[in-house]
């Protein structure tokens, strides 16, 4: 069986209706660009519908923090390239890091780092994940990504210098 891919990336055209007036992708719209990449990056590769999986087992993964930074405006009409990726989990968290890049993925335009909790719907509260949702979370994390929970502004400066270079090269 082929591995799982670790950092699955989609294409997406940013549209008129989730613009500012200025022709930028809206602040507010970006979660949203992201958190849709991400359940189709889920569903296509690794075959999990969130909702059934919160239906099954009666628990899962609600957001509790965002980190975001914009980089670079994502313009009306511009394609742009959207890749999630898992940087930690543990029993009952994970933490999902996905990047706004230009078309030809060679420029950061915004990093989103979400942080979640696996919570019992019944009960509203934390819950660990099952032994193969562990599984699944230790083949899809993506080691090289050195986590720190205070080190979202030095992940957006490594990412921008490691991008720059390969421009470069």
């Amino acid at each position: 069986m082929p591995a799982l891919p670790q950092s699955p990336e989609t294409m997406h055209r940013i549209h008129f209706q989730d613009c500012d007036p200025f022709g930028h992708l809206n602040n507010a719209r970006y979660l949203d660009y992201f958190l849709n990449a991400r359940e189709d990056h889920v569903l296509k590769h690794y075959a999990l519908n969130l909702t059934q999986l919160a239906s099954k087992s009666g628990a899962g993964w609600v957001v509790t923090k965002h980190h975001l930074a914009y980089l670079r405006p994502a313009n009306h009409g511009e394609n742009v390239l959207i890749r999630s990726q898992i940087i930690h989990f543990d029993n009952s968290n994970l933490v999902v890091e996905m990047q706004m890049r230009n078309e030809e993925g060679t420029r950061l335009k915004a990093l989103l780092w979400s942080e979640m909790a696996f919570v019992n719907l019944t009960s509203a509260t934390r819950t660990d994940h099952s032994d193969n949702l562990m599984e699944l979370l230790d083949d899809l994390d993506v080691e090289e990504i050195s986590y720190d929970p205070d080190g979202f502004d030095e992940r957006v400066r490594r990412l921008r210098k490691e991008l720059k270079r390969e421009r470069a090269e």
